[in-house]
């Protein structure tokens, strides 16, 4: 599958001043801009950057981004998923999933998130895709926003539907082993019903519960 990526950019007026929100960003725009120093939801922010980096480099990868002027203040990742997760086993070129979203604690309440998600939708290609996120718990910022786990499940979900990603069941183990957790997926238009079918099965690999 050629992983064709159209590039596209809004920009969102907040309070705190413009952003410009736009992807798939390039491997040298990624290496110019500067990287704020409170993207540090996953690791250190320098590490980060140079992670985030690394990943536009692979040819199926998507990075949207949100900047204040020269720097990055937010990001949202597409890839195939880990080879360690289920969603790999079925070898699927056409399931990417969204792998990461991050936005600085200063503009998480200007609807950055909700922005990149549509931006990454604007592209016409993803209409190829079977897009997904799991979401778990332990990976939210709780202590810094003040939210209940439910409180930032609801935001989370809210956030995701703006991209066109809606809520699925699945009996994935990790996924279940809190109710809070969820699978997200959102089914592009030309996606055939056999990979419809097959990423089911991906979904479901307890008989007793297909």
């Amino acid at each position: 599958m050629i992983h064709t990526k159209i590039y596209n950019a809004k920009t969102l007026k907040t309070p705190k001043g413009t952003i410009i929100v736009e992807g798939p960003v390039s491997t040298q725009n990624l290496e110019h801009y500067d990287f704020h120093h409170d993207l540090t939801a996953f690791r250190p922010a320098p590490q980060q950057h140079q992670a985030i980096i690394e990943i536009s480099r692979l040819p199926e990868a998507r990075l949207i981004i949100a900047r204040h002027e020269h720097m990055i203040v937010g990001y949202t990742t597409f890839l195939h998923p880990d080879p360690l997760e289920r969603w790999s086993e079925g070898n699927m070129e056409n399931l990417i999933e969204l792998g990461a979203i991050e936005v600085i604690p200063e503009f998480r309440s200007c609807s950055v998130g909700k922005n990149m998600l549509q931006v990454a939708m604007m592209d016409d290609h993803m209409e190829d895709y079977i897009t997904i996120t799991t979401e778990y718990y332990w990976h939210w910022d709780l202590k810094r926003t003040g939210l209940n786990v439910w409180e930032y499940r609801n935001a989370m979900e809210k956030m995701m539907n703006a991209g066109g990603l809606e809520w699925m069941a699945t009996d994935d183990p990790e996924i279940c082993s809190h109710p809070a957790n969820c699978l997200m997926v959102r089914i592009g238009k030309r996606v055939d019903q056999e990979s419809v079918q097959r990423f089911d099965r991906l979904r479901f690999q307890n008989r007793f519960m297909y």
